[in-house]
């Protein structure tokens, strides 16, 4: 396994991100737990989670599989950097959320904490990401009550999830402001396919100092060999995605490309991920044994510079910004 520290911190965190978020939905509580002892064997030691994950009446399970995992003790609890995520109301019909029972006040923060670390079953979180950017609460009231967190012991670091470059730069102006820590990392949907956060995202968590933690590294299937599977007569969840011409054409390129280089679509797009600049690493959520294990090639995996350059020609990036849009 390879290690490197998490943005800015002295955090030694994996490479490879362990997302749980089909442990109860697509993996049960038994088959779970073994991916997690494989992951931990592999050297895998960032385990990313929400309070969210389970969804629906289930809400709030997939912590609860990763408590119970981490219960059983042998030194996981110790090993491992655990993150799990806040914003997302817990009521299985949103619509009928009470006040204050989802999005980043403090009296949502402290309550949501409290409850995951029930639910995990130890008393600290070593990252505590905000799952969606709050519009409605200001940056002065979260950092008062992440700092109120962090001295009482129950989280060490805070992160970002699906925010904007400027929301990024926002947070940390205002941590600044406080003599607090700010964001430390920044996940963020982010593959070959889908590159638009490398027009302000990436430069912003890079210039903040954020480890960037892709999620989605594999577009949802589309980049892991959907094409072949197709013809194999898998049921590939990027169904979606081929129906559009201009999509299928990329991926065909795509796997032509990888085939002539002799290597696996998926492993290639994963370690491509791992070259890019600010990545701490991408977060693989296996539904099954065999999906965590054949994500960890790619650790191994050197991409040639025609490679990546024939790479930028299929899934060519938006360009920095304002260049991107403007001149």
């Amino acid at each position: 396994m390879r290690y490197t520290q998490l943005g800015r911190t002295g955090l030694k965190v994996s490479r490879i991100v362990l997302g749980t978020m089909n442990f109860g939905p697509h993996a049960d509580e038994a088959d779970s737990h073994a991916m997690m002892d494989a992951a931990l064997d592999a050297g895998i030691n960032f385990f990313d989670t929400a309070n969210v994950y389970g969804w629906g009446e289930n809400k709030g399970r997939t912590e609860k599989i990763v408590g119970s995992w981490l219960a059983q003790g042998g030194g996981r609890r110790d090993k491992v950097v655990l993150a799990t995520k806040v914003y997302g109301s817990m009521a299985a019909d949103t619509d009928t959320t009470w006040p204050n029972h989802d999005r980043l006040s403090a009296l949502n923060i402290r309550r949501a904490v409290d409850a995951s670390l029930k639910r995990l079953q130890t008393d600290h979180i070593d990252l505590y990401q905000f799952h969606h950017v709050d519009r409605r609460t200001p940056w002065e009231e979260i950092w008062q009550a992440v700092d109120v967190l962090v001295q009482q012991g129950k989280i060490l670091y805070a992160g970002s999830s699906n925010h904007a470059g400027w929301h990024i730069a926002q947070a940390n102006e205002a941590a600044r402001r406080r003599n607090s820590l700010g964001l430390v990392s920044e996940q963020c949907l982010y593959n070959l396919h889908e590159r638009r956060a490398e027009m302000e995202v990436i430069p912003a968590a890079e210039s903040y100092g954020l480890g960037v933690i892709p999620w989605s590294p594999l577009g949802g299937g589309l980049l892991g060999g959907a094409l072949r599977k197709e013809r194999e007569g898998g049921g590939a969840r990027s169904a979606g995605a081929l129906s559009r011409g201009a999509v299928r054409e990329q991926v065909q390129a795509y796997e032509d490309l990888v085939a002539e280089h002799g290597q696996d679509p998926a492993e290639v797009a994963l370690a491509w991920l791992l070259t890019r600049p600010g990545v701490t690493g991408p977060i693989v959520g296996p539904r099954t044994m065999e999906q965590l294990t054949s994500a960890l090639p790619a650790l191994d995996l050197t991409l040639s510079d025609e490679l990546l350059a024939s790479l930028d020609e299929i899934f060519p990036g938006p360009g920095p910004s304002p260049e991107a849009f403007a001149w």
